[in-house]
């Protein structure tokens, strides 16, 4: 078979035009096709010729606690506002991911239910509730495949919560007996439920264990390479292994922990740390507080952490513009935004304007 070398320019052209399920799927061609899907130029142009939402959907309290959600993008002059507006009532987004998907609560009661909904064709469906017994401490979801749509919630809750209710249920399930074996062993179990979008029902899966000393961060989950992704701090450890990551495979449904990159495992606890999904792939960023630098990880194929970026904070407050200059356009939306009310996620989101069947039939 003949091989054609393509230059940028005409990949730039036909992709750029492409939908964008036919632009994922051709990011696993070449790694040249990937770089160029993820560049400011691209995106913007993409966007454009096919209609695409691209940007931040950033959820702010205004006066009197109402909820707004707005999508900021430094493709765009200006936010789209309001862009749930056509849900029954406004409710706290819990996660999106790249297939253009939210999931929000119009509360934060246990019996509260959940709307699953498509932004950009206003489409949505009510997912009902989780085991009203358990407090959630981690929800999730991910998308595992398009045509059909099938996606998965992964609900966690901190089985310490179980002793409120055993006073009152004394033929629950979760005895004094394995209470107190935990205690003793220091293990901590974690309750897991999943809601299968085949079934449009929740399960009980078995329990996740940890130590009593583990702790989630207080940051967004992530959704990469077919994986929930969570950072764990563990504060009994030294500090060259405080912080693991917790993932869980949306298929196989198997947890796997994963240590972080070397150098940030002695990491100073005044800088910061948290998840992102990056180029598709399970990302870090550390913010050094000291000298204002951002660092961006990545992990390959192989298991092994990449720095794949290094970005000096402070020419953000330089006069001088930046060749990339998206990134003040975003931060001073952000800015706008947080001045009219506190700003409560913000979660990136990528998708297009056509239908999709949210429940099976």
């Amino acid at each position: 078979m003949a091989s054609y070398d393509f230059s940028t320019d005409i990949l730039f052209e036909i992709l750029s035009r492409a939908d964008l399920k036919t632009m994922k799927k051709c990011r696993v061609l070449s790694k040249e096709c990937k770089d160029l899907t993820y560049e400011s130029n691209f995106m913007r142009l993409h966007s454009q010729r096919t209609s695409t939402m691209v940007g931040y959907l950033v959820q702010s309290s205004r006066l009197f606690g109402q909820l707004t959600s707005d999508l900021v993008s430094g493709l765009d002059p200006k936010p789209t506002q309001d862009l749930l507006n056509f849900l029954p009532q406004p409710g706290w987004i819990v996660p999106t991911v790249n297939g253009g998907l939210v999931l929000c609560t119009p509360g934060k009661r246990r019996d509260d239910p959940f709307y699953i909904c498509k932004p950009t064709t206003q489409q949505w469906e009510v997912v009902p509730s989780p085991n009203p017994r358990f407090w959630t401490a981690k929800i999730s979801m991910l998308v595992l495949g398009s045509n059909p749509l099938w996606f998965k919630i992964v609900r966690l809750s901190d089985s310490r919560d179980d002793t409120i209710d055993l006073e009152l249920d004394l033929d629950s399930e979760y005895s004094n007996e394995e209470d107190n074996f935990n205690v003793f062993s220091n293990e901590k179990s974690w309750h897991c439920e999943i809601f299968e979008s085949k079934s449009w029902e929740w399960r009980q899966s078995d329990d996740l264990k940890l130590t009593h000393n583990d702790y989630f961060e207080c940051n967004q989950d992530v959704s990469a390479c077919g994986a929930l992704h969570w950072l764990v701090f563990n504060d009994k450890q030294d500090k060259y292994t405080k912080y693991t990551m917790l993932s869980f495979d949306g298929d196989k449904e198997e947890r796997a922990m994963t240590s972080l990159p070397h150098s940030l495992r002695g990491n100073d606890h005044c800088d910061q740390i948290a998840p992102v999904s990056c180029e598709g792939k399970l990302g870090l960023i550390h913010l050094r507080q000291e000298t204002k630098m951002l660092d961006v990880w990545i992990l390959n194929y192989e298991k092994i952490w990449i720095k794949k970026h290094t970005i000096n904070l402070k020419s953000l407050h330089e006069k001088v513009p930046l060749p990339r200059s998206r990134v003040h356009s975003l931060t001073r939306k952000l800015t706008r935004i947080r001045v009219g009310g506190w700003i409560k996620s913000a979660y990136f989101i990528q998708t297009d304007s056509e239908p999709v069947k949210l429940k099976p039939e």
